[in-house]
């Protein structure tokens, strides 16, 4: 996705080889114009001869683009808590992620209520680097006996295994950036120009 892969040359800051702050548009500060614009890509990406019931996310980052996608489908947004709400009982699916850019393990929750077998769940998250968030919302999806219509990533760090692994599992995942390499010295950004499917 051109407008993105342009934001994340403008304004994203290169901490590390692996490591890419995009706050400034994406997960503390929302572009608004941006996010609209990456829940019509999923939509038109998705839509094409799959259903989709639900779009899953995890709390906070994936929360913006997860609503802005669900609205393209016209269906609801159900995100994954990672602290257990008091007002939530034991009807939950519960999996564990390991987040690496926080080095903790997060238990995250969905209630029961929201998702069943019925339903045909579109994933989206804001990165993916080694596939645990991913693999986590998939653990929910299949606790939940539903079906999954696919993955739809914002920004892929191609040069780590995640995304290789989903794929090799036989998932469909689509992300709108694919980045191959963070060269935090040049301060320079390298994308894949022919985006994996």
């Amino acid at each position: 996705m051109k407008l993105l892969k342009e934001k994340i040359q403008q304004e994203g800051i290169i901490l590390s080889e692996s490591v890419l702050k995009v706050d400034s548009f994406l997960n503390h500060q929302i572009d608004p114009d941006l996010t609209v614009a990456m829940g019509k890509d999923f939509y038109q990406h998705f839509s094409k001869g799959k259903k989709v019931t639900k779009v899953l996310t995890i709390e906070s980052s994936g929360i913006a683009v997860g609503l802005t996608t669900a609205l393209e489908f016209g269906v609801p947004l159900v995100f994954a808590r990672k602290k257990k709400s008091l007002t939530m009982n034991n009807e939950v699916f519960v999996s564990k992620v390991y987040s690496f850019t926080k080095q903790e393990t997060n238990e995250i929750t969905v209630s029961k209520k929201f998702l069943s077998a019925d339903d045909h769940v579109l994933i989206i998250d804001d990165f993916l680097a080694n596939g645990e968030a991913a693999l986590g919302l998939v653990s929910i999806v299949q606790q939940a006996g539903a079906s999954l219509a696919g993955m739809g990533i914002v920004i892929e760090k191609a040069f780590q295994d995640g995304g290789q692994k989903l794929r090799n599992a036989g998932f469909h995942v689509y992300s709108l950036a694919q980045i191959i390499r963070l060269d935090h010295e040049k301060k320079k950004i390298e994308f894949r120009e022919e985006a994996l499917v």
